[in-house]
């Protein structure tokens, strides 16, 4: 009921459903390519090790966020939104050429261009919204973001697969490319009023390091940040033994796609429910609960029975996303306007880019440690680190019910 409720209350409001149309258009075409790219790369090659590289080129300019979140507060988001859109529609066509291992060069190169136009999007998205939409329903936007991302990560990538299996690589970019010209269709139907930016002072790297100290400096954010990063840091490096969690199992990787589609449709619920529920607890306390739910996850998910491998994929879906909505939420509601792009895009940079650094510490580790010692150590993290962002929050409501008569008695 509560759902229902949840994501009627925002579909009524015009701006709303139009950016959550265009998110789930363009994110499809996104997850297509994703997947598509790596097989691409493997059909003109046969390595393993360069089809790898194809994901890494979309990810790594998520390193440069803070930088490129500079963009998007030079510029009014709406119309920059809509030019990175059909900037990418126009580009896609280029892949067309790709047909054999010299011309492969193309393909990074656009899938890095690719990677850089998300970051500075993502960024001025978040930054958009907040003036598209009104503050009570931000927890609500954000959380049906996240169901759509990640129902998009259950079905597009099967789309793309399969769409490549018949028509080629040239296909799924062309997929691609219509996506994003509907997606600047739908921002161009957006209502909003923007103000031309001021010219921010100083130079970029000052401007960048703007939004690195409003973000380091804020008391709520830090510590929510800070826990988005270690959790997303912990959860990659259990994520490694995925493929070993099956064979205790007596399973075929391939199993790994059923455990991964578990954990999708936990996202998913999250999603629909986290609106509710960030208006309930207050954004510590939702993102703690979150993160304990998945430290619990991870720590069961070293019993070797099929009921419980399925039961923690849907527990860490339903956990891992809450400190996420949690903090960009945070981000929007305690950052001002002209600071919001860079201070979304150094929150991405400093809660997303662990995972590399998780996924590289795990490879190692798993063979060494294997699932029965590494899933508890990073269970037992995760819980910790849902511990002290609990006390920082009863840290903060004991503060802000102290009274200055109370803190200096006559």
């Amino acid at each position: 009921m509560t759902t229902s409720l949840t994501v009627s209350r925002v579909l009524r409001d015009r701006n709303a459903g139009l950016y959550l149309t265009a998110l789930a258009v363009s994110g499809f075409g996104t997850s297509s390519l994703w997947l598509a790219s790596g097989v691409w790369v493997k059909d003109l090659t046969g390595s393993d090790g360069l089809a790898a590289v194809s994901m890494l080129a979309m990810c790594a300019p998520t390193l440069a966020g803070p930088a490129l979140g500079t963009l998007a507060d030079r510029y009014r988001r709406k119309p920059l939104l809509i030019a990175l859109n059909l900037g990418l529609a126009a580009l896609l066509p280029t892949l067309f050429t790709v047909d054999s291992p010299g011309r492969l060069w193309l393909l990074f190169a656009v899938l890095f261009l690719y990677g850089t136009a998300g970051a500075v999007s993502d960024a001025a998205e978040s930054a958009l919204v907040t003036a598209v939409v009104g503050p009570d329903l931000l927890g609500d936007v954000n959380g049906l973001r996240m169901a759509l991302t990640e129902g998009m990560k259950l079905v597009a990538p099967l789309t793309g697969a399969g769409l490549y299996t018949m028509y080629g690589g040239p296909a799924v970019a062309c997929l691609d490319a219509v996506t994003f010209l509907l997606a600047a269709g739908l921002c161009g139907l957006l209502r909003v009023r923007e103000e031309r930016p001021a010219r921010p002072a100083g130079s970029r790297r000052q401007q960048t390091a703007e939004g690195i100290r409003h973000l380091w400096g804020h008391p709520v954010l830090r510590p929510l940040v800070g826990a988005g990063g270690t959790a997303m840091l912990l959860t990659a490096l259990a994520g490694t033994t995925v493929y070993a969690v099956a064979d205790r199992l007596g399973h075929s990787p391939a199993y790994a796609g059923v455990l991964y589609a578990a954990q999708g449709a936990g996202s998913v619920t999250a999603g629909l429910l986290a609106g509710p529920a960030l208006r309930r607890l207050g954004a510590r306390r939702f993102a703690a609960a979150g993160i304990a739910l998945t430290g619990a996850a991870v720590v069961a998910r070293a019993v070797p029975w099929d009921p419980v491998a399925l039961a923690t994929g849907v527990a860490c879906g339903l956990g891992l996303p809450c400190v996420l909505i949690a903090a960009f939420t945070a981000v929007q509601q305690e950052t001002p306007g002209p600071l919001l792009g860079r201070v979304t895009a150094t929150a991405n940079t400093l809660v997303f880019a662990p995972t590399v650094l998780g996924l590289a510490v795990g490879a190692g580790l798993v063979e060494l440690a294997g699932p029965g010692l590494l899933l508890p150590l990073c269970g037992g993290a995760l819980l910790l680190t849902a511990l002290a962002l609990l006390q920082r929050a009863a840290s903060a409501s004991r503060t802000a019910a102290t009274s200055p008569s109370d803190a200096s008695p006559a």
